[in-house]
């Protein structure tokens, strides 16, 4: 494992910062998608059951 970060540092520095905002990026718009439809999946369950 240590390995594997050591990898991951040092590709990361030859890249700059780009890639790594272009990830947090991605990560943040899919888990706002996710937290979205969970929500109003949520929702649309409550409503069923009236």
């Amino acid at each position: 494992m240590p390995h594997t970060v050591a990898l991951l540092a040092a590709a990361s520095e030859d890249q700059g910062p780009g890639n790594t905002l272009r990830v947090v990026l991605l990560v943040s718009l899919v888990g706002a998608v996710l937290l979205g439809w969970f929500l109003l999946r949520g929702y649309r369950n409550e409503d069923d059951n009236d």
